[in-house]
């Protein structure tokens, strides 16, 4: 079987990845990683020479992608492009922030976090509670 390939159904589904070459890296050595029959992989490394254009194009093509669940992009680069992370609504696939070796986490730069916070703010004030 090891001929054949995966056809993607409604049980099955990706990861995404845009990070830097270690990430990117320990991922794969996870077994993240996917190549389609056009040669297109389910991950962009981002160095130096990527250009926010390169980016934004992979984040738009991950995103609307039905076989792919969760986009993991590293927090630093999620900044270069935090207008279409922060614009973007979709339940699935899910985008998840993540720390990277060289630059760590910030909480107040995560956008999921920052809407947790603004929902629960938002109950608070609805049910009566501070």
């Amino acid at each position: 079987m090891a001929g054949r390939a995966h056809i993607p159904n409604k049980s099955s589904a990706l990861i995404a990845m845009i990070a830097d070459e270690d990430t990117v890296t320990g991922f794969l050595l996870a077994g993240v990683g996917n190549v389609d029959l056009r040669r297109k992989t389910n991950y962009l490394i981002v160095d130096s020479k990527t250009t926010v254009k390169q980016i934004e194009d992979a984040f738009k093509e991950f995103t609307t992608k039905d076989d792919i669940a969760v986009v993991l992009i590293s927090q630093y680069v999620a900044n270069m492009i935090r207008f279409l992370v922060d614009s973007y609504n979709k339940p699935v696939p899910a985008i998840l922030e993540i720390p990277s070796k060289d630059h760590p986490y910030d909480p107040a730069h995560d956008s999921v976090l920052s809407r947790v916070k603004y929902l629960f703010n938002t109950e608070s004030v609805a049910s009566g509670r501070r």
